[in-house]
C-alpha cells in the first residue's frame, strides 16, 4: 500500500455515478411500482451499495481503509435508463473515490441481478468517478513564483563550519517545488541581536517569505523565538500549532519546539526547527496551502 504517513487529514470528496439501462418499458414500470418480485430494486440497491462503499478497502488490495462519514445514493430515471450517483465524504489522509465508484458498481450489480428475471437485455454501463476534492491533490500543480523567500540558518555549529547545513538546504529545495525562488540564503550565529538584525534586512528587502531554521528547543543557545517574537507584529499562533500537532504525530518530542510565525510588515516570517526531519515534517504540515496567506494579507477573501 502507498505511504501516505506524511500526509494530513482534511475533509475529503468524491462523487462517482454508473448507469443501468434495462430494454423494455415494462422493466421500468415495475421497478417504480415496486412489483418485482425480489424486492423493493431501489431501497436493496441503495443498502447494498453502502456495504459496497464501507467494504472497498476489503476487495480492493491497494485501497486503505479509511472512516467513511457520509454516503448517499441517488437515482434519475431517464427514459430506460437508470443514473446512479454515489456521493462519499470523509476526513482523513487519502480520498475517497475508489470507495465511491466501488458503491456505485455494487449498487448497479444489484440492481442487474435483481432485474435479470424479468428482463434479459440489462445492461450496466459507464462507471465513473464524476468529481473529486479535498487534500493537497487541489494545489499541488500551483506555483506561487510572485513570491521571493528568504532562508536564515540560525546555528553556532554552521557559522563556525564545524558542522554541515541540512535544514536550511532542504527548506530551499522544497520551496523550489513550488515555484518560489530563495533569494537570500545566510547562516548567523545563535545570538539574539544578530538574528534581529538579519530579519530586520530581509523585511525590508522585497522578501514575502523568510523561514529560519535551529534555535527553536531547550538548550541555552535557543534563542530564535526570543529573537524573533518582539519583531512580530501580527502573530499567527495556529500555524506552528499546526506544525506541532503534526509532528507530535511522529515524534513524542515535536511538542518542545518554541517554533512562532506571523507577519512582520508584508513579509510572513516562520521559525523551524534545526533538523532536516523537522523542516520536512513542517513543510509537509504547512505547505502550500499556508501560501493563502498571502492572498488573505492583500485583503481578498478566503
Amino acid at each position: 500500500m502507498v505511504n501516505i504517513t506524511k500526509k494530513s487529514n482534511s475533509l475529503r470528496i468524491a462523487v462517482a455515478s454508473a448507469t443501468v439501462k434495462v430494454s423494455k418499458q415494462e422493466t421500468i414500470d415495475a421497478i417504480v411500482q415496486r412489483k418485482i418480485p425480489k424486492g423493493d430494486v431501489f431501497e436493496f440497491a441503495r443498502a447494498a451499495g453502502l456495504f459496497g462503499v464501507k467494504k472497498t478497502s476489503d476487495v480492493i488490495p491497494d485501497c486503505h481503509p479509511l472512516p467513511i462519514e457520509f454516503t448517499s445514493i441517488t437515482y434519475e430515471i431517464v427514459d430506460l435508463t437508470i443514473l446512479i450517483k454515489v456521493e462519499v465524504h470523509t476526513i482523513y489522509k487519502t480520498g475517497v473515490e475508489v470507495e465511491a465508484m466501488h458503491g456505485a458498481s455494487v449498487t448497479a450489480l444489484t440492481m442487474y441481478d435483481m432485474l435479470k428475471p424479468i428482463d434479459k437485455g440489462v445492461e450496466i454501463q459507464n462507471i465513473r468517478l464524476l468529481q473529486k476534492s479535498g487534500g493537497k491533490s487541489d494545489l499541488k500543480h500551483l506555483k506561487f513564483p510572485e513570491i521571493k523567500a528568504a532562508v536564515v540558518v540560525c546555528s553556532d555549529s554552521v557559522f563556525e563550519k564545524t558542522a554541515k547545513d541540512y535544514s536550511g538546504k532542504a527548506i530551499i529545495s522544497r520551496l523550489e517545488q513550488f515555484g518560489i525562488v530563495t533569494k537570500e540564503y545566510t547562516i548567523v550565529p545563535d545570538e539574539v541581536e544578530v538574528i534581529q538584525n538579519t530579519t530586520a534586512e530581509l523585511v525590508s528587502n522585497e522578501i514575502n517569505l523568510l523561514i529560519l531554521t535551529g534555535g527553536t528547543g531547550l538548550s541555552p543557545r535557543d534563542v530564535t523565538p526570543e529573537a524573533i517574537s518582539p519583531l512580530i507584529e501580527r502573530k499567527i499562533d495556529g500555524i506552528m500549532e499546526t506544525a506541532r500537532n503534526y509532528g507530535q504525530d511522529r515524534m513524542p518530542y515535536a511538542m518542545l519546539s518554541r517554533g512562532v510565525a506571523g507577519f512582520i510588515g508584508d513579509t510572513l516570517v516562520l521559525t523551524f526547527p534545526g533538523s532536516k526531519n523537522g523542516v520536512e515534517e513542517y513543510m509537509d504540515a504547512l505547505f502550500p496551502q499556508i501560501l493563502h496567506l498571502f492572498k488573505v494579507n492583500k485583503g481578498q477573501k478566503h
